[in-house]
């Protein structure tokens, strides 16, 4: 079968190319690759038809409804996974491959021991991020004091920061202090100096910050499509635990679950600032 032109990749992210995909509307497809210079001949190369066929499916006289039909225009397009799955097939290279360019790999991209570790990486991703996510509990290693991981990039430029730290009036409060062996006075008092400094913030750009009140599991710094995640043990802290630096991929599990999470943890939160 020879290969069709493939079509540049912002064409598969389109919407409107999202939507023929879902529709499995074959004859706007070939449409779409004819607007892209394929010939009708071409076309009938690339899938294993004639060109007649392929003109009486573009002008609605032929349809297409064979799974292998679906294949062959998938495979002769060049179709990425993303957009095989949209036409209802299964992934030629499932996430996970190392032959997958940097934003389809698998999504966890790095791992770390420690907090201390990645960074040179968090900081370097941050000085390019417009949107900068939180999701901690007192946050004073990542936000929260003028020495602190990120404050710097905050303050470099105007970046929407969202951050989320445990409500210091709530019962898990306590519960989280009993765990790694702290008093409730002074553990809550480290989140209220964290909102206090937070509040420092708002001149420097756009910030939002809320208070949840449900036990902490992940500890996330989300930077446009890029994640730093580590958890939080019951004897230890957060930035002690291994970190993961996860992207955004078209069929990864963690980064999808972990940005869902960050999201409904906001969405039930209480706002501060």
């Amino acid at each position: 079968m020879t290969a069709l032109m493939e079509l540049p990749g912002r064409v598969w992210r389109d919407e409107e190319t999202r939507a023929i995909l879902r529709t499995r509307d074959i004859a706007a497809l070939l449409r779409l690759a004819s607007s892209h210079g394929a010939s009708q001949s071409r076309i009938g190369a690339a899938i294993g038809t004639t060109q007649a066929r392929v003109s009486e499916i573009i002008n609605g006289s032929r349809m297409v409804t064979s799974l292998e039909v679906f294949e062959r225009i998938a495979d002769g397009m060049g179709m990425p996974d993303e957009a095989r799955v949209l036409l209802g097939l299964a992934p030629k290279h499932p996430a996970g491959l190392d032959h997958l360019g940097a934003a389809g790999r698998a999504e966890i991209l790095s791992v770390f021991p420690s907090q201390a570790s990645a960074v040179a990486q968090i900081r370097a991703d941050a000085a390019q991020a417009s949107t900068m996510d939180i999701l901690a509990v007192r946050g004073l290693g990542i936000i929260g004091l003028n020495d602190s991981l990120l404050r710097g990039s905050v303050r470099a430029g105007r970046i929407l920061l969202r951050v989320l730290l445990l409500d210091p009036d709530s019962p898990v409060s306590a519960r989280r202090a009993e765990e790694i062996g702290e008093s409730t006075e002074t553990f809550t008092a480290g989140i209220r100096l964290a909102l206090a400094q937070l509040r420092e913030l708002a001149d420097d750009g756009p910030i939002e910050v809320y208070v949840y009140s449900t036990l902490p599991v992940w500890r996330v710094i989300s930077l446009d499509d890029v994640m730093y995640v580590s958890s939080f043990g019951d004897e230890w802290e957060g930035h002690e635990s291994a970190m993961y630096k996860l992207a955004a991929t078209p069929y990864g599990a963690l980064h999808r679950g972990i940005r869902r999470e960050l999201e409904e943890v906001r969405r039930s939160a209480r706002r501060m600032i």
